[in-house]
């Protein structure tokens, strides 16, 4: 299997796993790489994710590392296998790498919940909220990165949308509510389409008004995607320099925390309807 010149994040994080299976049962680099009959460097890259590794040789590492866990042995395997043909691949070289990161996350997660405390979520936007949005960056974007971007996520919306959509909580805050990108027009069509969204089985929003006070990772952009099972879990946090995606233990603890508590001062989905409802009538 050829060397990749840069792997996804879902590349690197099956890397990332398969090294802790092996450190956790105390196997040594060299008994690793004599176990998939590959040489110490290769099995480097492919914990880097740099290489790809067969569903066999996947299965052997965990039979010899005494993971019982089939549900996560399963999720590796699957990890493992070629996305050349998602949707998102048709970005590849045009848009920033971890955008696309963000789609594929997305796409294979079991279960979603995000925190938003200025913006409303990506996932929920119009296209002329976030036309709005891309175009307050700097330094400025030119119109065809813009229209890149715009159809990239506009794409990333049908996982709310297939047949078998995926489950979906979003915590926003009164401030994302109220800020205005794109007037007064776009911000009400874009508060409507919020409620219209919300009456969908599988889309939960809830608010959080100012009055309900501090509560912790108040500055931050949240995307909680849930695996498989809880150890595969993925954060993704925003930053000036693009995403970062979180998966240690203490990492995916400390976020979880951040939701619990959001739950427990946000306005319940009717509060929260009525709540979008106001403030569009004030727009």
């Amino acid at each position: 299997m050829a060397q990749r010149t840069s792997p996804t994040e879902r590349q690197r994080r099956l890397g990332s796993e398969l090294r802790k299976m092996r450190l956790a049962a105390g196997m040594s680099a060299e008994t690793a790489a004599g176990l998939l009959g590959v040489d110490r460097s290769r099995l480097s890259n492919i914990e880097q994710g740099v290489r790809a590794i067969s569903e066999e040789r996947i299965r052997t590492l965990a039979c010899n590392c005494d993971c019982a866990d089939g549900t996560y042995v399963d999720a590796l395997v699957e990890m493992a296998r070629p996305t050349k043909d998602a949707w998102w691949e048709r970005y590849r070289g045009s848009l920033p790498a971890g955008l696309l990161d963000i789609a594929e996350l997305e796409s294979h997660a079991t279960r979603m919940r995000t925190a938003h405390s200025v913006h409303i979520p990506g996932i929920l936007q119009t296209s002329d909220h976030a036309l709005a949005v891309f175009r307050v960056v700097i330094p400025p974007l030119p119109e065809h990165e813009i229209a890149l971007r715009l159809a990239l996520r506009i794409e990333r919306q049908q996982v709310l949308d297939d047949p078998d959509p995926t489950p979906y909580l979003g915590f926003v805050h009164e401030a994302a509510l109220r800020m205005r990108f794109g007037g007064r027009d776009v911000t009400r069509a874009q508060l409507e389409h919020l409620l219209l969204i919300s009456e969908r089985e599988h889309v939960t929003l809830r608010v959080i008004p100012f009055e309900a006070g501090a509560f912790p990772g108040a500055g931050q952009t949240v995307n909680y995607a849930e695996g498989p099972v809880p150890g595969l879990d993925t954060v993704q946090v925003d930053s000036t320099h693009g995403p970062d995606f979180l998966y240690a233990e203490a990492q995916l603890s400390k976020y979880r925390g951040h939701l619990d508590w959001m739950e427990r001062i946000a306005l319940t989905p009717g509060e929260s309807g009525d709540f979008i409802d106001a403030i569009a009538r004030e727009s």
